[in-house]
């Protein structure tokens, strides 16, 4: 099934499981959202459940977190990544913070889905890549996957988190199709993987990325030089043991994300495998990502936007050393 269908299928499951789970966003019951994502979930489980918000997203979030502190477990979107900001008090200030304000006894199971990234050709406030505020804030666990299987376990697992869950979806990947495993779930939430084996170079990313990584690594091949790949999935928890196993493997790393570079989930990445891999390493870890300039008008998004070409160019240099 498609990425969004597979998010769609996940929290149909929770709700139907919980009749604790509330969803909550603007647009998201008559209309299924923006990217359909809850198309038919008002329907299904009523307007008490599937609430159409008003254009608000502090109010949104901090009606969640009051749902929290009463036992529900709430999940709001954020119609698009550049919204957040309206919100971005009630997350880092309250959300993030409560749990240990209240010395571990209170529970914020609050989920936060925030569609974000490029490759969709919109205006601005709708291509941007904000993990890092989020990661960078103690009290939020963030995670971001990048395959529809990892979509349907992925949110039912936020959603039974008791800690606050931001959840980014790459709204690139919400058409394209994969297959959905709805047995057995593959990995924990908060588990990173290996989805290449190679043995040249490390290519290191998240969400939308890890399809350029994939496309770089097949053109890679092609040239003779073998790349693995590593999805994060999780950013914060980061699962460092698959990257820091395949960096001392390879020798060298190549980091990229769609976010700027500096002071990035990239750069963390980066310096945490110099730390802790430094005599593995052949070559610097390189990183590639968007530039540190507001996300440009939509044509010339191919141009801000890492490619598998500048990710070839990339291993390139880190061959070279």
């Amino acid at each position: 099934m498609s990425f969004g269908k597979a998010l769609n299928a996940g929290l149909r499951k929770a709700m139907q499981d919980s009749d604790r789970v509330l969803l909550m966003g603007e647009d998201i019951g008559r209309l299924g959202g923006v990217f359909r994502v809850t198309e038919g979930l008002q329907a299904e489980f009523g307007e008490r459940r599937v609430l159409d918000t008003p254009l608000a997203e502090s109010g949104i979030v901090g009606t969640a977190i009051g749902l929290a502190m009463s036992g529900f477990r709430p999940v709001v979107e954020i119609q698009f990544d550049g919204f957040v900001f309206p919100a971005f008090d009630q997350i880092t200030t309250q959300l993030a913070k409560l749990t240990n304000r209240h010395e571990g006894v209170l529970s914020l199971p609050v989920v936060i889905r925030i569609p974000y990234g490029g490759h969709i050709g919109a205006v601005e406030h709708h291509q941007e890549s904000p993990e890092a505020y989020f990661t960078h804030t103690p009290g939020l666990r963030v995670v971001s996957p990048s395959t529809p299987n990892d979509a349907y376990w992925m949110i039912q697992d936020a959603i039974a988190s008791n800690d606050p869950v931001i959840f980014m979806e790459p709204k690139s990947r919400y058409w394209p199709k994969g297959e959905v495993d709805t047995s057995a779930r593959a990995l924990p939430l908060h588990a990173s993987r290996v989805v290449r084996r190679g043995t040249d170079v490390t290519l290191i990313g998240h969400g939308a990325m890890v399809t350029t990584l994939l496309q770089a690594a097949a053109l890679a091949e092609a040239e003779g030089t073998s790349c693995e790949v590593v999805d994060l999935r999780s950013l914060s928890p980061v699962d460092y043991g698959p990257v820091l196993e395949s960096v001392r493997s390879t020798g060298r790393a190549v980091v990229a994300q769609e976010a700027p570079q500096h002071t990035s989930l990239g750069s963390e990445i980066a310096a945490t495998i110099a730390e802790r891999a430094f005599y593995s390493l052949e070559a610097p870890v390189l990183r590639v990502s968007g530039f540190d300039v507001p996300f440009p008008a939509a044509k010339l998004e191919g141009s801000y936007l890492p490619d598998a070409d500048r990710v070839l160019e990339a291993v390139d240099r880190a061959l070279a050393y």
